[in-house]
């Protein structure tokens, strides 16, 4: 642990040096990925400051025993800063884990109702609006790429980014089905009803991430249906891009621009796309050394929303809290923490094995 903390540090230093330079900070490209290893080394460094501070307080308290008068003293000064270090030292060990190079990305989620008819249409929009009040209060933006919308106000499939930094470290821990138990407003016996939803988060990707070539796409262009007025009647701005090597189909026809819904179409093509190939390699690693908290598989069910009980349950790392109000209107910080703590906690312990 001491070299690589020692490495870690050198970095670090080299890191701080390169952002003072003027030919650094005017390659924006550079400066930008500096600055984020750098945000992302310094947690790190820190607490090997602390740590380093309590072995010194270690190391003087233990010079001090040899004075009778100070030896009281400083054997609770021994006993305090062996247990900083070891606090210290469980941390330096969760912080030197390899991190998720796709965490600090931006997000393309995708929300679809399951069984459950219009009831889970309508728990799609309110799984829709949870992100997007989440969102809101983590500063984030949200760009709606397809929706497919109910009678009712429901949607049978929603589809939007998430942009902002480290979306994908709070959001990625969703991809599963979640299932809601509540009494429908279009039932009239008072009767609890089961509806589920899958949730998918993809990290968005630029084109270095995944090679796409020209050719093997067929792009069409057709008319947009929906809301919009005599718009949808007179452009054919709606876009649908098919990735021939694999079928990969998606469309956007959210905005009157042609060339937008393209945009959009093509980064949700390259987020697919690259789902597919982390999820193959992923399946190639061995299963004890899988997140604990989950596979991120679509059919795995993750979490149940129970209104008439105000529940809300994570099966993963089986946590119950009853605030489920204050999640459904944004408040999912307890419940991604204790998830992120969980992942972490697993790797751990598949390190040390």
């Amino acid at each position: 642990m001491t070299e690589k903390l020692d490495l870690a540090t050198a970095r670090y230093d080299e890191i701080s040096m390169k952002l003072a330079d003027p030919a650094v900070v005017s390659d924006n490209k550079l400066y930008t990925e500096l600055m984020r290893e750098y945000k992302s080394l310094t947690p790190l460094i820190e607490m090997f400051k602390q740590y380093k501070s309590a072995k010194r307080s270690l190391e003087d308290a233990s010079a001090a025993l040899e004075d009778e008068e100070l030896r009281e003293m400083a054997q609770e000064e021994i006993t305090a800063a062996k247990r900083e270090m070891e606090r210290c030292e469980e941390e330096l060990k969760l912080l030197l884990l390899p991190r998720d190079p796709d965490d600090d990305k931006s997000v393309i989620v995708e929300i679809r109702a399951c069984a459950g008819g219009e009831e889970a249409a309508l728990f799609a929009n309110s799984m829709f609006r949870m992100y997007t009040m989440y969102a809101a209060r983590q500063g984030w933006k949200i760009d709606i790429i397809s929706g497919n919308q109910t009678e009712l106000g429901g949607y049978r499939e929603i589809i939007f980014g998430v942009e902002g930094e480290g979306v994908y470290s709070k959001l990625k821990y969703e991809s599963g089905v979640h299932r809601v138990q509540r009494v429908p407003e279009t039932e009239s016996q008072g009767r609890i009803q089961t509806a589920t939803v899958s949730v998918a988060i993809l990290p968005e990707v630029e084109d270095v991430d995944v090679n796409i070539d020209p050719a093997d796409l067929t792009i069409q262009t057709y008319r947009s249906s929906g809301a919009g007025g005599q718009h949808i009647n007179k452009t054919e701005s709606a876009v649908r891009i098919i990735h021939n090597p694999t079928g990969t189909v998606v469309e956007c026809q959210e905005e009157r621009s042609q060339m937008k819904n393209k945009e959009k179409a093509m980064k949700r093509l390259y987020a697919m796309l690259y789902e597919a190939q982390k999820t193959a390699r992923d399946s190639a690693i061995a299963e004890d050394r899988r997140i604990q908290v989950g596979t991120g598989d679509r059919s795995e069910r993750i979490r149940t929303y129970n209104f008439p009980q105000s529940r809300v349950t994570d099966h993963r790392i089986n946590l119950t809290l009853y605030k489920l109000d204050e999640m459904m209107n944004g408040g999912c910080d307890e419940v991604f923490e204790a998830l992120r703590v969980a992942d972490r906690t697993a790797k751990l312990v598949n390190q040390e094995k």
